[in-house]
């Protein structure tokens, strides 16, 4: 049972996290047919989706797990009833949509591309006609159709994305959001057979209890997307006048952001990894010592990564440079920020398994409603001060916060006894080693990498020495 249980658990790790990472090699094609403000305009966009996706859903996916495992002798039914739920909300979701396009591109930014808003709606709508047959695919444990539709997606819309724009040379955002949607539209076949077995259903003795469980998961989805994407929303309204236009600071921030995916990827297979080994160490009278341990290498690997991107930005700055891209240097100014805001956010995770063990998961409600209030506040603040770097601080600010509150709350519910003077350590000398690298802006780039990853490997040395592991290597060569 648990060798099936890793092996699904690292197939869909393994789909979600090689996504995000060929999503990301788009960005580098973006930004050598776009202009800056072009890019600017999909950041926005793909913002507005992330958030409207959680409203399009409303927590749905979610009920279905909980009712289809509930009531299995119900499924099909519950099933076909939260299709044809999400059929009806999503035809009034993206009719909407549609009809209000022009008002709506006037609103964010990008007056006459009505177009784009529309793409938007029905990207939407194809989305969320797919989340339940994906669902159903983890229920049944499809693992390997799940990650195969999940890669072949994303394969596709990095194909249309080459087509459109490269061979057929339209240079225009639009087909980034057009590429999307087709993509969306061709994997429906290979989902068929969840398809054919559907009915049109409305059984108000499942939709009721479903619309009541999912109800506050849309408020919790809301307030988990402020604190991811609601920077780049807000920069259009908040941002102070200057040379460049909106448009082009963010699209400087999103394609700079895009370089903090390292730790993301990096948390992000962790979280897999980590939540089925945490639950299966529950009961043992030791687990809180291992949970420590497994916090104090997590924190040094991310803190090594934080380092090594850090200090080796001057490579990005070159490619920019080289590539006549150099608009987008002032950005990568917020890439350390932001890589060590996700060094948090996974320290965070971490931390949360506190109240999942303890069953007292509304815990983590509140705490991600708290960090939207404190995102909207900082952003607030920041962005009209720091610009872009504001949004930066913003987000560093809402990670540290959460994972602050996180650990004092666990605290006093489930104790697990962290090295935090030791974790302190590494994560303050490593955001130390940074600041002495910028300091002393060395103008050759081989010099520079040469002292930036001197820096790296003095790191290394003082972790190796701090955990003993000479020690630990003698022990194993004397046995």
């Amino acid at each position: 049972m648990f060798k099936k249980l890793l092996s699904q658990t690292a197939l869909y790790g393994i789909s979600s996290i090689i996504g995000r990472f060929l999503n990301y090699l788009l960005v580098p094609f973006y930004i050598q047919y776009f202009e800056v403000g072009q890019y600017g305009q999909v950041t926005k966009l793909y913002a507005y989706i992330a958030f409207l996706n959680v409203i399009f859903t409303y927590g749905m996916e979610t009920a279905f797990f909980r009712f289809s495992t509930k009531n299995k002798e119900n499924q099909q039914d519950i099933y076909n009833s939260a299709i044809s739920l999400l059929l009806i909300s999503t035809l009034v979701f993206t009719a909407g949509l549609y009809i209000a396009a022009p008002h709506l591109a006037n609103l964010i930014g990008i007056p006459g591309k009505i177009e784009y808003i529309q793409w938007t709606a029905f990207i939407l709508a194809t989305d969320t006609i797919l989340c339940i047959p994906f669902a159903k695919l983890r229920l049944d444990g499809n693992a390997k159709l799940f990650a195969s539709a999940k890669i072949i997606n994303i394969l596709l819309n990095i194909g249309l994305n080459i087509f459109l724009i490269k061979f057929l040379k339209i240079i225009d955002p639009g087909m980034v959001l057009l590429a999307n949607l087709i993509a969306n539209a061709l994997i429906i076949p290979l989902l068929n057979q969840s398809f054919i077995k559907f009915r049109f259903t409305f059984k108000s003795q499942f939709i009721k209890p479903m619309l009541v469980y999912a109800w506050p998961l849309l408020f919790l989805g809301l307030a988990g997307m402020t604190n991811e994407v609601l920077d780049r929303i807000l920069l259009e309204y908040l941002l102070p006048n200057d040379v460049l236009s909106k448009d082009d600071r963010i699209g400087i921030y999103g394609a700079c952001y895009k370089l903090s995916i390292f730790m993301s990827l990096a948390v992000q297979a962790f979280r897999y990894a980590a939540e089925p080994f945490f639950f299966s160490k529950a009961e043992d009278k030791n687990a809180p010592q291992t949970f420590a341990r497994v916090m104090n290498w997590f924190v040094i690997v991310c803190a090594l990564i934080f380092l090594f991107v850090s200090v080796n930005l001057p490579i990005v700055e070159w490619i920019f440079v080289k590539t006549n891209k150099s608009v987008y240097v002032q950005g990568l100014m917020i890439v350390p920020v932001l890589l060590l805001a996700n060094l948090f956010l996974g320290v965070y995770y971490n931390l949360s398994i506190w109240y999942k063990l303890a069953d007292k998961t509304y815990f983590g409600t509140i705490i991600t409603c708290i960090g939207a209030a404190i995102t909207l506040v900082s952003l607030y603040l920041l962005i009209p001060i720091f610009g872009i770097l504001g949004a930066a601080y913003a987000t560093l600010i809402c990670y540290f916060s959460i994972t602050c509150i996180s650990y004092i709350w666990g605290n006093k519910h489930y104790p697990i006894p962290y090295q935090l003077s030791k974790i302190g350590f590494y994560i303050i000398l490593a955001v130390v080693f940074v600041f002495i690298h910028q300091w002393f802006h060395i103008q050759s780039l081989t010099f520079n990498l040469l002292v930036a990853n001197s820096l790296v490997v003095f790191y290394l040395i003082i972790i190796v020495l701090n955990e003993n592991l000479f020690q630990y290597f003698n022990k194993r060569i004397v046995k």
